[in-house]
């Protein structure tokens, strides 16, 4: 039996680390292995404990979510990975948190099903936003037209892997494009690490960002 992805709750309020708890503890293969009221604990909670995932606030004493992300992200990176719950899904949390080094956004409104699918999802390497934030995400990069910078980075890619990028702009995970691709899972991680070397990313959630911003998908309008 594989070993439980082990989790590092961070969050300022005692009843909200309580309620994740028993959320994903109601599962065999998760386990909690600590909680921190702050973002210095959660840095240094990550730094005893070694976690596959941990739960971030954003908003709390000492060391903000956004700094405690960046701090982890920089002492190892890929793991752990972070995924950050919050109320407010307001811009600049969303790109501060993606470029500190963030795999997921999620609100605190979250279904718990949706969470446990979250924390596993994440783990297994696959970038998670909330979809009003999607939408928001979109939004914000859709530009006429991509800076030459980005134009460049995106000829260095392969007809694969430029699909591969588009897909993940999409929101789709590496089991859902390689169905759309007809490849194994693991030619997808493939062609995924191959690109995010090629364009100098740290994961998904940044490869998401860089897929709008330089054009890659173009963004829906919003309806009147």
């Amino acid at each position: 039996m594989a070993a439980a992805l082990k989790i590092v709750i961070a969050d300022d309020q005692a009843l909200v680390r309580a309620g994740f708890r028993m959320i994903l503890e109601s599962q065999p293969d998760l386990e909690v292995v600590a909680e921190a009221a702050n973002g210095e604990e959660a840095v240094a909670a990550t730094r005893r404990h070694r976690p596959d995932v941990v739960l971030m606030d954003v908003r709390m004493p000492r060391l903000n979510g956004i700094e405690a992300t960046r701090r982890i992200a920089a002492a190892a990176a890929g793991t752990p990975k972070v995924l950050i719950l919050t109320t407010f899904d307001l811009d600049e949390y969303v790109f501060e948190a993606i470029r500190a080094g963030a795999d997921g956004f999620l609100l605190k409104d979250v279904k718990p099903e949706h969470l446990i699918a979250a924390v596993r999802q994440v783990s297994d390497g696959d970038a998670l936003l909330a979809p009003s934030i999607t939408r928001r995400l979109i939004e914000r990069f859709a530009r006429p037209a991509p800076a030459a910078a980005n134009v460049t980075l995106l000829a260095s890619l392969t007809a694969r892997e430029l699909e591969v990028l588009g897909l993940m702009a999409r929101g789709l995970t590496n089991a859902e494009i390689a169905s759309e691709l007809h490849l194994s899972e693991s030619t997808v991680k493939t062609h995924a690490a191959r690109l995010f070397s090629k364009l100098d990313l740290r994961d998904r959630a940044q490869a998401v960002v860089f897929a709008y911003e330089a054009g890659v998908v173009a963004a829906r309008q919003p309806s009147p």
